[in-house]
């Protein structure tokens, strides 16, 4: 005996949803690359279709069908970049799912990247976050496919005010042993003043349409560099030493950090579409309170780049 499809059947409670799915649906995701080994992420995926009020449930089993069918295309080297996987997981999900106009793929990944220390050459590893999500919307021809491709770093930041601070009481102190100015100022400019220290989680995402490309070790480039020193997992004495100066010498605010990742990314990637969203973040985590600093940028391409250009 067949058994009745109760998800096709008409609900008590005819109110369209916004978004139906499953969540947290974890994966090992191998992306390969032409000339290089493939990638490896840990991956959690989130996957939505929206369902007409005509309907009482979605077929939530075409959702891992699809899923796993995409990522058996990666391996064999079909898909070649995580935000590509997640807009062709949404693409096929509007295959899948006929009654729906919707499909949202949301993709948080983990996996390691190899780094040498700035001094020593010392190898290791570090995790970085990767976030990738794609939108498929229904038209009358081809669906409209946005995707969005991102990541978080860690890195250190040094507070500039409290440096001008220290260093405002050390200029005393050395006139008052009798030092002369030049001298102090040759100091200052070998030695920077203590200050204290923040770990800061840098946030950028960029979101463009689906015949884009966006480099997902650029945006990790400029992450990096956009806090006062970038941190690694393992360092020796030179390394520390490199470290702990450049952070010094380049002193930023919470405020500094999301303004410089704004910065690169019109350098990096200003040959995007004007279109193109971007949103920046940045949390310091204060040594000496017990709150975080945060600041926040949201905004297109086209705008950052005027702003950027004085208009």
């Amino acid at each position: 005996m067949e058994l009745p499809d109760v998800q096709s059947t008409i609900p008590d409670v005819r109110i369209n949803l916004t978004r139906v799915g499953v969540k947290n649906v974890k994966k090992l995701v191998e992306v390969s690359r032409p000339g290089k080994r493939p990638v490896i992420f840990i991956s959690n995926f989130d996957v939505y279709v929206d369902l007409p009020g005509s309907l009482k449930g979605a077929n939530l089993s075409r959702n891992f069908e699809v899923i796993d069918e995409v990522l058996q295309e990666a391996i064999n080297g079909q898909v070649t970049e995580i935000e590509e996987l997640c807009s062709v997981v949404a693409r096929k999900l509007l295959d899948h799912h006929e009654y729906a106009d919707r499909t949202e793929v949301q993709m948080r990944s983990e996996f390691m990247v190899r780094r040498d220390t700035p001094v020593s050459k010392t190898k290791c590893h570090e995790v970085v976050k990767v976030h990738a999500r794609a939108i498929a919307m229904r038209t009358g021809h081809l669906p409209i496919i946005r995707k969005s491709i991102g990541a978080e770093v860690t890195g250190m930041t040094a507070c500039p005010c409290a440096q001008d601070i220290v260093k405002d009481h050390a200029v005393r102190v050395m006139e008052n042993l009798g030092i002369e100015a030049d001298k102090i100022t040759a100091f200052f400019e070998e030695v920077p003043m203590a200050t204290h220290n923040q770990r800061g989680r840098g946030f950028l995402c960029i979101e463009t349409d689906d015949d884009q490309h966006v480099s997902l070790e650029a945006i990790i480039d400029v992450l990096k560099n956009s806090m006062s020193a970038q941190i690694y997992e393992l360092l020796k004495r030179g390394d520390e030493n490199y470290v702990v100066l450049q952070a010094h010498r380049n002193p930023r605010f919470v405020e500094d950090c999301v303004r410089e990742m704004a910065r690169r990314v019109v350098g990096e990637f200003g040959s995007l579409p004007g279109d193109s969203l971007v949103l920046i973040r940045q949390t310091n985590e204060e040594s000496i309170h017990q709150h975080d600093a945060y600041a926040e940028r949201k905004a297109t391409l086209a705008e950052l780049i005027a702003e950027l250009n004085g208009d």
